[in-house]
């Protein structure tokens, strides 16, 4: 695949936090044809909602902070270093209400879905508070049907606790859907931080710095009450509604 006279492949990867989104982000880097951007929205996200996240002023001093000028250069830009395949590792809780959405229209864009209950369980070992917006699946749900509507059929939908069961032959259909070649190298990487790591991976990717491959699956039984219980049950119309589109292997 050349780049020459053509745009590249991009590829954007919508997800929630406390996904399997790095390990991906990870997967598609180890291609080899493949360039990837690690959440590009958030510099612009922390700017203008004021959130204290880990790294907050290190992360904007470091990130572009406009939002309507990097969702052009995702867009319409060239892709790093020139490949032909750019993989965008997005939050959808980084679009927030009044954005222009129109941008991704340009993109192939693809979800990444995990159950609420997981989420929210694995988001407050690391925060103290989490409300429905924090963790991405309503977004996601409005941000589907907006790309289904223009495009005139449903995107791929990829469930984490799925795809864990059987990553190649999940990577394997998804390539076919995106008419690119699938490749056993994106079954796993080296160790270690990358180049392409958001400023605030020290935060966040101990594991991921530590894997070598996406991590066995395993059952899973989140124990939640009260306030957290709430807001994994807020947001799971929204994942049922997604997952009713998940793609599921023959």
């Amino acid at each position: 695949m050349s780049t020459q006279g053509r745009q590249p492949l991009r590829v954007a990867m919508w997800s929630g936090p406390r996904n399997i989104s790095t390990a991906m982000m990870r997967s598609w880097e180890n291609r080899g044809d493949c360039a990837v951007s690690d959440e590009p929205l958030y510099a612009a996200y922390l700017a203008a909602t004021g959130l204290d996240h880990p790294g907050r002023e290190e992360i904007i001093a470091h990130g572009d902070t406009d939002f309507e000028r990097v969702a052009a250069a995702l867009a319409t830009g060239p892709a790093p270093d020139g490949q032909p395949i750019w993989y965008q590792k997005h939050m959808t809780h980084h679009l927030l209400p009044g954005h222009d959405s129109s941008w991704v229209r340009s993109l192939v864009n693809v979800f990444l879905i995990r159950d609420p209950a997981e989420v929210v369980e694995s988001y407050l070992k690391s925060r103290a508070t989490v409300e429905p917006p924090d963790i991405g699946l309503l977004q996601q749900a409005a941000l589907f049907d907006v790309v289904a509507t223009s495009q005139g059929h449903a995107p791929p939908v990829i469930d984490a606790d799925d795809f864990l069961r059987a990553p190649g032959a999940y990577l394997q259909a998804l390539c076919d859907r995106l008419g690119i070649a699938f490749t056993e190298r994106m079954l796993a990487w080296p160790a270690g931080p990358r180049e392409s790591d958001g400023i605030w991976a020290p935060h966040w990717y101990d594991a991921v710095w530590k894997s070598t491959a996406f991590e066995p699956w395993r059952a899973r039984s989140p124990q939640l009450s009260g306030h957290a219980l709430a807001v994994a049950e807020a947001c799971r119309p929204a994942y049922e509604a997604l997952r009713a589109h998940r793609l599921v292997l023959p």
